[in-house]
């Protein structure tokens, strides 16, 4: 078994495809859950936000825990 490492490039390209998919995690589920009651527009925006808030956080502990148990 032989240890993997990670250099900066896969680290970076990583933490933007965590952003990136949190992203797009959190339109899409803000125009399913408040679609009709804030319309779509709006339900997106804060989806958008809020969505890449909470997912940029999970990306950096879970990178960070990677990079420290390998």
């Amino acid at each position: 078994m032989s240890a993997v490492t990670i250099d900066a490039v896969s680290l970076g390209f990583a933490l933007a495809t965590g952003v990136v998919t949190s992203g797009v995690g959190g339109l899409v589920g803000g125009m399913l859950v408040g679609g009709a009651d804030l319309g779509k527009e709006l339900a997106a925006y804060m989806g958008g936000f809020y969505g890449n808030l909470a997912g940029s956080v999970g990306v950096v502990v879970g990178l960070a825990l990677v990079f420290l148990v390998r």
